[in-house]
């Protein structure tokens, strides 16, 4: 299997919840880091009880999956009932039809204002599907 169908296969089993899946697509010894919260996840139990502890009225909507020659890169947005829409860009690193490492930028979208500095060079908004 390529490398960006493993991460298609990882969005879309966590979309439905099928955690056996989930963990079917991570190596055993896999590490994740999440920069904005400073946590790693180590170990393929650790991915899954991450993913399927978190608590239900989300849903997935994956908006891009990039081959980027080594890693691949997917930006998924994670609407969230009672909380709001996190944005995710993941970058994982793919071995053997497994995922062995990624990095993923967590973020509440919309949840930072920008800059007073930039103002006169920018605008709020959303870019088109």
């Amino acid at each position: 299997m390529e490398s960006i169908e493993v991460v298609r296969r990882y969005w879309s089993s966590v979309w439905s919840r099928d955690w056996t899946a989930v963990g079917q697509v991570f190596a055993e010894d896999v590490e994740v880091f999440w920069p904005v919260t400073r946590e790693v996840i180590r170990g393929r139990d650790n991915m899954v009880a991450v993913n399927s502890g978190r608590p239900n009225g989300w849903s997935i909507d994956v908006l891009e999956v990039y081959d980027a020659g080594g890693v691949v890169v997917s930006e998924v947005q994670v609407p969230q009932e009672d909380v709001g829409i996190f944005r995710v860009v993941s970058i994982w690193t793919v071995s053997g039809g497994e995922i062995v490492s990624g990095r993923e930028y967590w973020t509440v979208y919309g949840g930072e204002e920008g800059a007073d500095w930039r103002r006169k060079y920018t605008s709020v908004g959303d870019l088109p599907a």
